[in-house]
């Protein structure tokens, strides 16, 4: 087996300075040396812990799935076969989460929550229904919704075998996609990670902008029944669907 302290080497002179890239540089180091002690299984190990953690990027896993195949420690297709089994097995668990939850204890936590209200769940839930199959095979193309499109997906109660298919098949094109790279870049692996970046500070702005645009109207709305109900000297009117 490749000597995992001199395979690592190259990572840490490719990866610049700073506090966060040392940070990114400790993960890519972590997921080579996992995926060196025990094979492509650390690989879908690596990612299935992605999925239950957003925060961890898969434009750097990924890669190192890519990167590690190249250096000969399992072959392309057991990378991607891996990668693709631990974004499965990852979905499942938030899907069991939204299962768990469902929409009763979700409209129960809306009607205690200031700015919420129960209808919202219902809307969320009639949508999902209606569009949760391509919100789960795209979802699983985007940063930071790859993981909590599955949620979602659970609260629904979409059938597993629709789940797991829509799942695995989206989750196969995003994982070939940064898989690839980190086997054809080798040791310049970092480049789609900065590529990538743009990618999700695009989606949290989108993420931001919507959540923004939700409180001020929420608040709008809440204010003006007030002052409608100042005005005719009564209570307020019911909140708004």
């Amino acid at each position: 087996m490749t000597d995992t302290t001199v395979s690592l080497v190259p990572l840490r002179s490719t990866s610049g300075s700073g506090e966060g890239q040392s940070w990114l540089t400790s993960l890519a180091d972590w997921t080579v040396s996992l995926m060196e002690i025990i094979g492509p299984v650390g690989a879908g190990v690596a990612i299935a812990l992605e999925n239950l953690f957003p925060p961890l990027p898969s434009e750097v896993v990924l890669p190192m799935a890519g990167l590690t195949a190249s250096r000969g420690s399992f072959t392309l297709f057991e990378a991607l076969l891996w990668t693709t089994i631990g974004s499965v097995v990852g979905a499942f668990m938030l899907y069991g989460l939204g299962r768990w939850l469902g929409a009763a204890r979700l409209r129960a936590f809306a009607s205690k929550m200031p700015l919420l209200h129960p209808e919202d769940v219902d809307r969320t839930v009639a949508w999902f229904e209606r569009h949760g199959g391509k919100a789960v095979f795209f979802g699983r193309m985007i940063p930071i919704f790859r993981s909590l499109i599955s949620i979602p997906a659970g609260v629904s109660k979409m059938p597993l075998w629709r789940f797991g298919l829509l799942t695995g098949a989206g989750s196969l094109i995003w994982n070939t996609i940064f898989v690839l790279s980190g086997f054809l870049l080798g040791e310049n692996w970092h480049i789609v990670e900065e590529y990538a970046s743009i990618l999700q500070y695009v989606v949290i702005a989108v993420v931001a902008i919507g959540v923004a645009w939700f409180l001020y109207s929420r608040v709008r709305s809440l204010l003006a029944s007030k002052r409608e109900g100042d005005r005719d000297g009564s209570a307020p009117a019911p909140r708004d669907a």
